[in-house]
């Protein structure tokens, strides 16, 4: 059984006239620098899961296009071209909307937002940041003949499958973790960062899922979107795989040099994520991309700055 302890280190902290105003505690892990002791507790993947689970489509030999394959790992904006992308998708399986478990949500994508109020319209199912995983999950039940009704549920064999798939790349060799349902309403299972890290490090490295490297790298607008860490962190560097996860979770994955951080903000502030991970990019030399860490008034008046505080 996991310890039911962890220290956290404080990464990031707000200052105005010299006073800290706020700190933002978490975890770095990886095999160049970790910081914070996590006794081995177990996280949530959340969002992290999705090219975990992504994996099958190679082993099910499922004929998904990179781009459909970019859309099944997204926590997507639901903007207008990721609605349309997986409208698409699900046709192509040959399934309807009301297939879909994933729930609704409102686009994460401001724009989107916008363009909905403007015409009168409503969110729908493909607007979910999920949809893309729940429709390979849905593809996944066709290949095997499985019951498509209750698709979502821990005990469904499309969702054992997801679960040993997942325990298998990051090489985890317990049941005893816990299980809780995502908030798409499909089981997620928590794993120590050791395993998060190296199961990113499995998949990505590995050549037979080269493909989801690519789907990474040639569509990284469809895994997040506009503004989007994950999104920004792969525009603004050519050997970087990123993917973004609900509870402060962030792993990027060097691939040339067949190296992984995996950064969990335990107060989930993305700000702080934020200047975490670029911060850490920058002094791994992976690459270099700008930050705003200043703090400014309404009127745009700088009155302070959000500080890395670590020596890496």
């Amino acid at each position: 059984m996991y310890p039911d302890c962890y220290s956290p280190i404080r990464f990031v902290k707000y200052k105005r006239s010299e006073l800290t105003t706020q700190e933002h505690i978490g975890f770095v892990y990886s095999s160049i620098h970790s910081f914070g002791e996590t006794y081995g507790y177990p996280f949530f993947l959340r969002s992290c899961a999705k090219p975990l689970q992504a994996s099958l489509i190679i082993d099910e030999n499922i004929d998904f296009t990179l781009e459909e394959i970019a859309l099944c790992c997204a926590s997507h904006s639901g903007d207008e071209y990721h609605v349309d992308l997986a409208k698409r998708l699900l046709n192509k399986i040959g399934l309807k909307e009301s297939d879909l478990k994933c729930g609704l949500h409102k686009p994460l994508s401001e724009t989107e937002r916008e363009r909905l109020i403007r015409c009168g319209e409503k969110e729908t199912v493909f607007h979910n940041n999920c949809v893309g995983k729940h429709i390979l999950m849905l593809a996944l039940c066709l290949k095997h003949g499985w019951d498509i009704k209750d698709y979502d549920k821990i005990e469904h064999p499309v969702q054992q499958l997801i679960k040993n798939k997942i325990y298998d790349l990051c090489e985890v060799e317990t049941e005893d973790y816990p299980e809780t349902k995502d908030g798409c309403g499909v089981p997620v299972f928590s794993m120590p960062l050791k395993n998060m890290h190296d199961g990113y490090l499995n998949l990505f490295n590995s050549t037979k899922y080269e493909i989801i490297s690519k789907a990474f790298l040639e569509y990284p607008h469809i895994i997040g979107g506009k503004d989007r860490l994950d999104t920004v962190i792969m525009q603004n560097s050519e050997n970087l795989v990123a993917k973004v996860g609900a509870d402060g979770l962030c792993i990027v994955v060097n691939l040339e040099e067949a190296e992984c951080v995996v950064v969990k903000m335990l107060d989930i502030d993305p700000k702080a994520r934020e200047i975490t991970i670029l911060t850490i990019l920058k002094k791994l030399n992976w690459a270099d991309i700008p930050c705003d860490n200043k703090i400014r008034t309404l009127h745009g008046e700088v009155v302070g700055e959000m500080i890395f505080d670590l020596n890496l």
